[in-house]
């Protein structure tokens, strides 16, 4: 199953090297057991988007470890792939870029010559360069956001409302960053995803702060204030939260996450992991250690 993780500090750049290389399940250990592809994206000081990522097990590129030791943001977004739709293939590698944001999705969705069709309706075919449903789902989230006069929010809320009434889901959770910013949402219950509010600096340990999941994990000795958002939970400490079911979340540079719940309990077309293909349904299962 894809894996996301989220981070925005604020006002305050912060490095990734620790999570995305030394912590003991960092993102380059999970690369060995989500092998088709990895992605990191960041923001420079003049707030454009940089993503770095392959098609390919991060253990396996020797660039990683080398762009890993240098990114620093305010905000960030990773995801490690396991294919359902598309081939293995760069342009087809989370996180995608379009208008100034970062997108990465876990999850599945059908109906794609609907979502095609429907993003001919709104001038944005030409958004989509690779194959995935994830990329489209982004595209369409673009679409009603320039719709909107450039209002994000709204624009995912019309975007994920309109999936919602006509196409089949399995999962639609995904986080979208900006140089300012961070949304992430929960829709519907077929996976998890958490959010975790730091406010008050990092727990106290022999070594600083150390975060640990199965999939991805975060080392820092240098942020104190952050939210986090990741599919696991990332320690045992209480502050982490599962999120509703529905339920979108707005993180800005206060780091005081804003959330709503403005979509159906579920979509008119719930999936199961019984529905999906075989291909998409082993990439929706969790492969725990």
């Amino acid at each position: 199953m894809c894996r996301l993780f989220g981070l925005h500090s604020g006002q305050a750049r912060a490095k990734a090297t620790f999570w995305l290389l030394n912590a003991p399940a960092s993102l380059l250990e999970q690369s060995r057991r989500e092998p088709d592809g990895t992605g990191v994206g960041v923001f420079t000081p003049e707030g454009r988007p940089r993503v770095e990522k392959q098609a390919l097990a991060a253990w396996q590129d020797q660039a990683f470890a080398r762009e890993a030791r240098s990114l620093e943001s305010t905000t960030f977004i990773a995801h490690v792939r396991y294919a359902s739709t598309g081939a293995h293939t760069y342009v087809n590698t989370h996180p995608f870029e379009q208008g100034g944001r970062l997108f990465a999705h876990n999850g599945a969705l059908a109906g794609l010559d609907k979502l095609e069709r429907r993003l001919e309706d709104v001038g944005a075919a030409g958004l989509v360069h690779g194959e995935t449903d994830s990329e489209r789902m982004f595209a369409l989230i673009t679409a009603e956001t320039r719709h909107s006069g450039g209002n994000l929010e709204e624009g995912i809320v019309n975007a994920v409302s309109w999936m919602a009434g006509h196409l089949p889901i399995f999962s639609l959770n995904f986080i979208i960053t900006t140089a300012t910013g961070m949304w992430a949402l929960r829709y519907p219950e077929s996976h998890e995803l958490y959010v975790r509010e730091d406010h008050v600096g990092p727990a106290a340990t022999p070594d600083g702060l150390e975060a640990t999941s199965p999939r991805i994990s975060v080392r820092s000795h240098d942020i104190s204030d952050r939210v986090l958002i990741a599919t696991k939970r990332m320690d045992d400490d209480p502050r982490w939260r599962l999120m509703e079911s529905g339920e979108l979340i707005h993180v800005g540079p206060d780091l005081r996450p804003r959330s709503n719940r403005p979509f159906p309990a579920r979509p008119a077309m719930q999936m199961e992991l019984s529905d999906l293909d075989a291909n998409a349904a082993a990439s929706q299962q969790s492969r725990e250690d």
